[in-house]
Order: C-alpha cells, then structure tokens, then sequence
C-alpha cells in the first residue's frame, strides 16, 4: 500500500469514527435516559449543531487543500458531507416523528410560523441532490454542471446557520460564530484568494527545500 493511500486511509477512519461518535453517545444517553430534562430537544439540538459543523468542515476542505496540497482533503471533504447530510436526516426525524408525532397539520402550522423550521427544511432539502450525485458516476454524468450543483452546498450552509441563529432564543454567540467562519471559508473559496493560498505554499515549501 502506498504512503497516499494508506495516508487517505487514515484520514477516512479518523472522519467516519470522529462523525459517528457523537451518534452513538446520544444513542447511549437516550437508552440510559442520560440526556437531561428534555431529552428530544437535547437529541434535537446534538444532532443540529453535529449537521452544522459537518457542514462547516466540508467546506474547509477546499481552502485547507489549496493551503497544504493534501489530496485527502478533497476525499474528506465528500465524507463530512455525507455524515451532515446523515445527521440532518436524523435532526428532521426527530423533529417530524418525536417532537411532532408526524401530525401533518401541527408541522404545516410549525412551518409557517416558525422561521427557524422553514430554514432547517430547506437546508435539508438542498441537501438531498447533494447527497445523491456525491458518488462518482453522478459526477461523470452530470459533467461541468455536476460543480455548479454542489454549490448549493454554500446556500444549505448559510440556510443552517440562520436555522441555528432563528432556533435559539437568548445566547446567540456560537451562532454568529459559525457563520463568521462560514463568511471566511466562502471568501478563501474566490479565485484571489485560492491563487493567494497556493503561492504562499509553493513558497512555503520552497523555504523548506531551502
């Protein structure tokens, strides 16, 4: 095995263990009665802020690549994407089974009056064809629209975090957190900043040779 496939290797172990963990704590939790108080909204807000910051990492995988040269990072990058699309399932699962009992009327109502619900179903829904042309044949299939695509993952993102920001009602710090690194990681996406990042590792690089 090569040092960049065994280096790929690890990186996938280290997401897929790092990503299910959270699960299978509020699995334990929520079997030991161990959650708190109100044990939906706490399964509620894990799963939400996991989703989120999956997301996040996602698109830090880019700017991180174009920093370092890793390659792994863009494996990554499709794996975080894909357990935040799992955990969002999991957050709008809770949200239409245990804390709505599927009463389409009650969550019709929850939609309309409630901001925060319309973000989190429309970050979800931008999700979905995310997730489904994730693979390799779907990117060969869709050709150079398979990019333009996958950009809506910048729009779910935004839409999460306004979802995180409208769902809380008094400490709205980490919210605005992660959308001031949202801000950051879209604006190392553009062209000057990308070209600005690779100079700074090709010169990098060439101090080390040096």
């Amino acid at each position: 095995m090569s040092p960049r496939i065994r280096r790929e290797s690890w990186t996938q172990w280290t997401i897929r263990l790092g990503a299910l963990l959270p699960l299978a704590l509020l699995a334990w939790g929520w079997s030991q009665n161990a959650l708190s108080a109100d044990p939906i909204r706490e399964a509620t807000l894990r799963t939400g802020k996991v989703a989120l910051l999956l997301l996040v990492l996602s698109l830090a995988c880019s700017p991180a690549y174009h920093l370092s040269g890793l390659k792994s990072l863009l494996a990554a990058r499709r794996s975080l994407g894909l357990y935040a699309f799992l955990y969002a399932g999991i957050h709008l699962a809770i949200f239409l089974w245990l804390d709505y009992g599927l009463d389409l009327e009650l969550i019709r109502e929850a939609l309309f009056e409630k901001r925060y619900a319309l973000a989190g179903l429309a970050t979800f829904l931008l999700l979905v064809p995310l997730a489904i042309t994730s693979t390799r044949g779907w990117r060969r299939r869709l050709g150079r629209h398979w990019r333009s695509l996958h950009r809506l993952s910048y729009l779910a993102a935004m839409l999460a975090v306004l979802h995180y920001l409208w769902s809380v009602k008094a400490d709205q710090e980490q919210p605005l957190r992660y959308g001031a690194l949202l801000l950051l990681l879209l604006a190392l996406r553009l062209p000057p900043a990308r070209k600005a990042l690779s100079r700074w590792r090709g010169t990098t690089f060439a101090i080390h040779l040096w």
